[in-house]
């Protein structure tokens, strides 16, 4: 049966807003790319397994950066395999640097861009130096705002420095996102000088920017609801009540509540079974029960079980420094 929404739009709106043409331009360029591998079982085989794991969200695994942030499914599902590769940094309670983060965001994204770590981090660490250590639940709802929302973001920071000069809301001119990313965002030394803007009048001008940008920013009323709650408020306050908004992170979808954050059944169940195929490693468990008991840090790497067909190629073994951060942070 059709959905209500896909009954009262016309196919071409439904297609569009769906970014129907976007994977079907992916796939044909990957199917060119990998054409001698995938003649081997078929086309047909190929077009089902690639819109399967778009269906299921793994197709974004180890994609290049432009691909990953070019729909909102696409960044959902990024967010949603972020958290579920990595929430065991969670459940063992580290905590890591920015920079840490940003070098497990680079195992799933090789040219996930640094700009976009740091702004997520700012959100957490406000006035600290970058170089503090976050809990993983802080980073990922604020990466989930930062990455999931940053033109929108970005249209904000101008609206904001335009409030703070005094301009009239009416008369702001909101960025374009592709030169939306060269205006910097408020300092904190101003946003702390001022106390910020008045909470309403930055709600009016957020109203109409949420208009402009209907697929990328969060719903207009749960805006309301952040800004009704206080008389002023700076850039990154807002951003942070964003990230711990309840409301945003359910209508965004990709992320459980901070409360189910390190429970994932699913992939506990896929992990476990995993595991015993792997030669050894039960019995040694069942040998040694109390070593098995032992919290482990470092759980046995493991392939992913997701990783479709049409992923299938060779890997640059080239890094571009990201590891050596890695070995510094573990010594």
């Amino acid at each position: 049966m059709l959905s209500p929404e896909r009954l009262a739009l016309p196919d071409y709106e439904y297609l569009a807003q769906r970014h129907v043409l976007t994977y079907m331009e992916d796939a044909v360029c990957q199917l060119l790319e990998n054409k001698e591998d995938i003649s081997q079982y078929g086309i047909a085989r190929f077009f089902t397994e690639y819109f399967n794991s778009v269906c299921q969200g793994t197709h974004i695994l180890f994609r290049e950066f432009s691909f990953i942030q070019a729909t909102p499914h696409n960044r959902a599902s990024f967010l949603r395999a972020f958290w579920r590769c990595f929430r065991t940094v969670g459940k063992n309670g580290d905590l890591l640097t920015m920079r840490e983060y940003h070098c497990l965001l680079q195992l799933l994204c090789p040219d996930f861009p640094l700009e976009l770590t740091q702004k997520a981090a700012r959100i957490v660490l406000m006035d600290d130096a970058m170089d503090c250590l976050m809990s993983f639940a802080d980073f990922l709802f604020a990466f989930q705002i930062q990455f999931y929302y940053s033109e929108f973001l970005e249209s904000v920071a101008a609206i904001y420095q335009d409030l703070l000069a005094g301009k009239n809301p009416n008369t702001v001119i909101v960025p374009t996102s592709s030169s939306g990313q060269h205006r910097q965002r408020p300092t904190l030394g101003e946003a702390s000088m001022l106390e910020g803007v008045e909470a309403s009048l930055f709600y009016q001008c957020l109203e109409n920017l949420c208009d402009r940008h209907k697929y990328s920013c969060p719903p207009p009323a749960l805006v309301k609801e952040v800004l009704s709650n206080v008389q002023r408020l700076t850039f990154y306050g807002f951003l942070v009540a964003l990230s711990k908004h309840h409301g945003i992170n359910q209508a965004l979808g990709a992320l459980p509540d901070k409360g189910d954050l390190m429970h994932d059944p699913a992939m506990d169940e896929e992990l476990e079974r995993l595991l015993v195929q792997i030669p050894g490693l039960v019995n040694s468990a069942t040998a040694n029960p109390e070593a098995s008991c032992l919290p482990s840090r470092t759980p046995p790497r493991v392939g992913s079980p997701w990783r479709p067909l049409h992923h299938a190629r060779k890997i640059d073994a080239e890094s571009d420094g990201s590891t050596e951060e890695t070995d510094e942070s573990e010594t």
